[in-house]
């Protein structure tokens, strides 16, 4: 199921933007905190009898920090509302701040009996909130909060996560040992953008925001970090009546070693179905007959030396290169010199790895890693740092970094920005190549860097859900040609 965007900003914080984003609305606007909670608190009670009018039993999990505060209050409203509170606390409640402690107060004012959580703790609920853990949780879950989210977990019982779900780092979307899966999750004052990328489509479920009120300006001096994208625009434009195809750009695809010549045919051709207005292939001489039978529009030659491939640099606007590359010395040989030719470049698979022995930089490409090729790109692993490791990349190889997983996310010297959309079917071979194809595309077309990334991962993900529509599992990389054609047809 696709994330649904609908009224939500584009603006995303890290947790410590966040943070300043709240100590200005209390510090500088005079707004209380147990104002702040007090809203927090009705618009999570708005999310719950929107989602589940039916309900009249709801289970409250609290645990020790502010987070705790806004459950102790959504309970009390819940209980003066009439409906049947069980609140379970983990932690110690004499660590609340001076907020949360009148919180629960209140709580316990509405006739609320908060009890300790154990063991043998039975759910009493028809629906379950978690409030357990906030922004601020660092490392691994701890035991007894661990137990708890178990508990919720195979409660099978709708879940709503108040302001993140507990254990899910809101700066780097990681889960942190153990995660509540939320169906609903409602967050305050400033989208957290751990919230879209890495585990966090698997337990954030439905992303509801709050502004609590807080006044534009505090968001104008806290700008926020991170960009989240979304469909639309025009960054292609109208194709004039006496357009020709010389003047949509002639995208250049070099790779397809021995025995790998179904990725480069993949890029090459979803490039067309993406307008480029010609689409040249550089690849080994025993594929170009198979690659002419299933594309013929394609215009693949067949390289072995720097001889076959000059001409081919010539006549190009931009390069692709990777898919099915190799890395032995005729894959060097093409990487080099489309490195020589000054071309824009997106570069993808094998192409990274042989980036990866070197310290070459270059600002008019775009790299487009997976995780593990990203991991051979920064010389550790990236699975619990994706906003770190991506713009270390950038910073050190210079152009533009699309780190691909759930929540792809690209950087640059521009900015960082994160693709909301796609699906686990696109799990699956080629899917990077056709990426490839349709990056290299924008960049035949004239667009350039950031906007390029952009425009081309926004496509390939929004094509993929389309294509899932029958179902996630069996889904193919060139299922994702035909509505990558309409939606091109959308720029």
């Amino acid at each position: 199921m696709s994330l649904s965007l609908e009224g939500l900003p584009v603006t995303l914080y890290s947790s410590a933007e966040v943070r300043e984003l709240d100590r200005m609305a209390i510090g500088e606007h005079a707004i209380a905190g147990l104002t702040l909670m007090r809203r927090a608190a009705e618009a999570c009670w708005i999310a719950c009898c929107e989602g589940y009018p039916a309900a009249t039993r709801y289970t409250v999990f609290c645990g020790s920090g502010n987070n705790a505060g806004d459950g102790y209050l959504l309970a009390g409203l819940m209980a003066e509302r009439g409906r049947t509170v069980q609140v379970l606390v983990v932690g110690d409640p004499d660590k609340l701040g001076e907020d949360a402690r009148a919180t629960l107060r209140f709580c316990e004012a509405s006739g609320v009996r908060p009890e300790s959580f154990t063991a043998n703790s039975l759910i009493e609920g028809e629906v379950v909130v978690d409030a357990l853990l906030g922004t601020g949780t660092r490392g691994e879950v701890r035991p007894n909060y661990r137990d708890a989210i178990g508990m919720i977990n195979e409660s099978g019982l709708p879940v709503v996560a108040v302001d993140l779900p507990s254990g899910l780092s809101a700066d780097t979307g990681a889960s942190l040992g153990v995660t509540v899966r939320a169906d609903v999750t409602v967050t305050f004052i400033g989208l957290k953008r751990g919230l879209f990328t890495g585990d966090a489509s698997e337990f954030a479920g439905e992303i509801r925001f709050a502004d609590l009120d807080v006044p534009d300006a505090v968001y104008d001096r806290v700008p926020g970090s991170v960009r989240l994208l979304r469909a639309g625009g025009q960054p292609l434009g109208r194709r004039h009546r006496n357009a020709h195809k010389g003047r949509h750009g002639h995208l250049l695809v070099l790779g397809g070693n021995h025995g790998m010549a179904g990725a480069v045919l993949m890029s090459g051709e979803v490039a067309l179905r993406c307008g480029a207005g010609l689409v040249s292939m550089g690849t080994r001489p025993g594929h170009a007959g198979a690659m002419l039978g299933r594309r013929p529009e394609l215009m693949v030659r067949g390289v072995e030396d720097r001889a076959d491939l000059t001409p081919l640099l010539e006549r190009a606007d931009a390069i692709a290169i990777g898919p099915g590359l190799g890395t032995d010395d005729w894959s060097r040989m093409l990487m080099a010199s489309a490195l020589e030719s000054g071309l824009p470049l997106v570069v993808d698979a094998d192409g990274l790895n042989l980036l990866a022995a070197s310290d070459q930089r270059n600002d008019d490409w775009i790299l487009t890693p997976h995780p593990g090729e990203a991991a051979r790109l920064c010389g550790r692993s990236v699975q619990d740092r994706r906003f770190e490791a991506a713009q270390e990349i950038s910073a050190a190889r210079g152009g533009v970094t699309v780190l691909k997983g759930a929540g792809t996310l690209i950087t640059s010297a521009e900015g960082v920005s994160v693709c909301p959309y796609g699906n686990p079917g696109m799990s699956t071979a080629g899917m990077g190549d056709i990426l490839t194809g349709v990056i290299g595309a924008m960049l035949a077309q004239g667009l350039r860097g950031h906007l390029a990334a952009e425009t081309g991962v926004v496509l390939h993900a929004r094509a993929g859900d389309e294509a899932a529509q029958g179902g996630e599992r069996g889904l193919l990389a060139t299922d994702l040609l035909l509505p990558l054609r309409r939606l091109a047809n959308e720029l």
